[in-house]
């Protein structure tokens, strides 16, 4: 069976004058349609730059060296930058992490939502004025008609954000790329939002690929998991299975660091030491200086993904 998107041996490195580093390491991932995918890990991981890969938004000196990119049967990691475009914002959207980076302070959102969806639609101001009142209610946003006419600044976070995932469904996309979606929102707006994605990918039947550091979110959103450490995939599987019975000693650094985890008056657990720099990632299984698991083989060899009886997929020696 196909699948929606398919991420086959995806290496990206960076150019540098020292020479080029890896960013990404033959990540492999698939998503079918409707389906909920987190990519969780922490800062440095690789997961934003496995996101902007897909709709090949990579800024130079990065590049895509290797593997393919498959999205609703064409390979798009071959595309030019024209053809890009029509699967760009159209097919595929991103709702990125800061909603006033995204937004044009100059603009009023209805000049924003309109010119995108005149960029990507032949149709007249009028209906894009329609589609855009649509997708603002669609995101529960109140007066919409007032909104159009508004600038970004005179908008709450919450309602920002808000904004951003209805310019992301203007044109109706098969996927959503959402990199940390609720990064700059308090706690109750963060949960209207994740609630407001998850009701949209059902009505919808849109899948969506979740960005983000908090394991806590990923187990309410997603279906799937693929935790990412230092570049590569080193745990992949139902999200239930990976969040109940974690294989990988770095998935379960990232478990036993939820508050949520620990006895009342307990200490919380924190992973020791440092994500690597891309450029000096350790030989080996780059998780081993911070494991407390580790073996002689484990500085030495890089560990081969196997897959588990549960059908969990772990890259460690020590399974």
């Amino acid at each position: 069976m196909s699948h929606l998107l398919d991420i086959h041996n995806l290496e990206v490195k960076f150019a540098l004058r020292t020479g080029d580093i890896i960013a990404i390491d033959n990540v492999n991932l698939t998503l079918d349609k409707g389906e909920k995918l987190g990519l969780v890990g922490e800062s440095g991981a690789g997961k934003s730059v496995t996101g902007f890969s897909i709709i090949n938004l990579i800024s130079k000196p990065g590049f895509i060296s290797k593997g393919k990119i498959t999205f609703d049967g064409d390979e798009i990691s071959s595309y030019s930058d024209e053809e890009m475009r029509k699967i760009r914002g159209n097919k595929i959207s991103m709702i990125f992490q800061d909603p006033m980076m995204t937004l044009n302070p100059v603009f009023t959102i209805g000049t924003q939502m309109i010119e995108t969806l005149l960029a990507h639609k032949n149709i007249s101001k009028a209906e894009a004025t329609t589609i855009a009142l649509d997708k603002l209610k669609k995101v529960q946003i109140p007066s919409p008609e007032t909104r159009l006419d508004q600038y970004p600044h005179e908008l709450s976070g919450g309602m920002r954000q808000r904004i951003i995932i209805a310019i992301a469904l203007l044109t109706d996309p098969q996927i959503i790329i959402a990199d940390e979606p609720t990064t700059a929102l308090d706690v109750t707006i963060q949960a209207e939002i994740m609630d407001l994605l998850q009701e949209l990918c059902k009505t919808d039947n849109m899948s969506l690929i979740l960005i983000t550091h908090d394991l806590a979110v990923v187990s309410q959103v997603t279906e799937k998991i693929a935790v990412m450490y230092a570049g590569k995939i080193i745990e992949y599987g139902l999200t239930n299975e990976v969040l109940i019975n974690p294989q990988h000693p770095y998935t379960k650094g990232l478990i036993n660091s939820i508050p949520g985890t620990i006895e009342p008056g307990g200490k919380l657990y924190q992973i020791p030491g440092m994500m690597p720099t891309l450029s000096k990632i350790p030989s080996g299984c780059a998780f081993n200086p911070r494991c407390t698991e580790k073996k002689e083989i484990c500085e030495t060899a890089i560990p081969e993904p196997k897959i588990t009886d549960a059908g969990t997929m772990v890259a460690c020696h020590m399974i």
